[in-house]
């Protein structure tokens, strides 16, 4: 169900949200607090939300708040990963073969790359955070899984999180 949410359109993924539109405060002057152009998604079953209150224009914020809506989607809602037999599903093992050469700002934008983190995650956590046991399952060494890991800010802070939680160290 989740990959099936992040690799819906934009639109699509929109219109199964609550979307509020509301002044942003802050810095941007005059012209910030005039208009109500900050979108706020949020997603009605999954209870996740975004915001975009960058730009003075509503239509960048609500492609601003769709975009943060798909990180928030992979990063926050697990599902279950059964080791016996693992083999990495399509998405993951594109996203592992590839490393992070190919991880640039624009593939970080797609859902297919939320997709593939997601399921990543569900591993690890699967793994109880153990980067040797989920890195074997890959077939990678840790040291490429822990690089793929930290090459996004986002996924790195809230795996580091996650370990803390558990009372392990965090990922360097």
């Amino acid at each position: 169900m989740r990959a099936d949410l992040l690799l819906l359109s934009d639109d699509a993924l929109i219109a199964q949200c609550e979307v509020d539109r509301y002044r942003a405060s802050g810095p941007g002057g005059q012209h910030r607090n005039k208009t109500e152009s900050a979108v706020r998604l949020r997603h009605k079953l999954l209870g996740v939300q975004a915001i975009g209150e960058d730009s003075r224009s509503q239509s960048e914020n609500k492609l601003h708040a769709v975009r943060r809506l798909r990180a928030a989607i992979a990063l926050e809602v697990r599902e279950p990963v059964r080791i016996e037999g693992y083999t990495p599903p399509p998405r993951l093992a594109a996203l592992v073969a590839g490393g992070t050469a190919p991880l640039g700002a624009k593939t970080r934008l797609t859902g297919a790359y939320w997709a593939g983190i997601a399921e990543l995650l569900d591993l690890l956590v699967a793994n109880k955070l153990e980067i040797g046991t989920s890195a074997q399952l890959l077939g990678i060494s840790t040291g490429a899984l822990s690089k793929l890991l930290l090459h996004d800010d986002q996924v790195g802070r809230v795996l580091n999180d996650l370990r803390r939680a558990a009372g392990m160290r965090p990922l360097r």
